[in-house]
């Protein structure tokens, strides 16, 4: 079970404020080609904020505010009654997440942990209406970039409704590497068995048997994918 760090998030200077989120903006794939008038607005409103890794945000910090990450990574998760995670996502650099109700993603009960140092860019719903109202076309990526997402947890829903561990494995592991490259590393067994709802244990034998098979390099924290065709297979079965 995580631990709930209380760190206070760090706010850097307004200088190193200013420059942080020109060159969030510039970068991500929502606000791309935005007037210079509506960034500046974007500017004004949004918070950037550092999160320390560790730090965990509970769900009454995320209520109506959409977070846009800008550096390093986050998980969210959820806690079983009995007080078990399971890991809804593991999200890097250009993400978006969070309780606004416009982003059609509730995570009513969700925690946010920094698994690394992390730069946060923070809208408020008021915001975020308003600049969707002067440039449509950020609404339009906005569903567009969830869109994706939702159709991975569904894939994800449906993997461990139907398949073994072995298999979710092998597709998280395809998943990753194609969002984060080959090898895979920063990843416990831990975090993996959360990831697919199964136990740590289970995820060493099947990480053992494939490397046994000549599929997989496993170092700590590291994994990579020796045969991708063979994991495919795996993945599909």
């Amino acid at each position: 079970m995580a631990n709930h760090s209380r760190s206070p998030i760090i706010t850097p200077g307004r200088g190193t404020v200013q420059r942080l989120k020109v060159a969030l903006l510039s970068e991500l794939e929502i606000f791309a080609d935005l007037p210079e008038g509506d960034i500046d607005r974007l500017l004004n409103k949004s918070t950037m904020a550092q999160i320390p890794r560790g730090r965990v945000l509970s769900p009454n910090e995320m209520d109506e505010v959409l977070f846009i990450l800008k550096k390093g990574r986050v998980q969210l998760y959820r806690l079983s009654a009995d007080g078990k995670k399971f890991v809804i996502d593991v999200l890097g650099p250009g993400s978006v997440f969070g309780e606004c109700v416009l982003t059609g993603q509730r995570l009513s009960g969700a925690f946010v942990e920094a698994v690394e140092d992390s730069v946060l860019c923070i809208l408020h719903r008021a915001d975020l209406e308003r600049l969707i109202m002067v440039a449509p076309r950020v609404g339009l990526r906005l569903l567009e970039i969830l869109g994706r997402r939702i159709y991975e947890l569904e894939e994800r829903l449906e993997e461990m409704a139907f398949k073994r561990v072995p298999s979710r494995l092998a597709a998280l592991l395809l998943r990753l590497a194609a969002r984060e490259g080959n090898p895979i590393e920063g990843y416990t067994h831990q975090d993996f068995a959360d990831m697919i709802g199964t136990y740590r244990e289970t995820v060493t034998q099947a990480l053992n048997e494939m490397k046994q098979q000549g599929l997989l390099e496993v170092g700590r924290k590291h994994v990579r994918i020796l045969d991708e065709q063979s994991i495919r297979l795996l993945a599909e079965q």
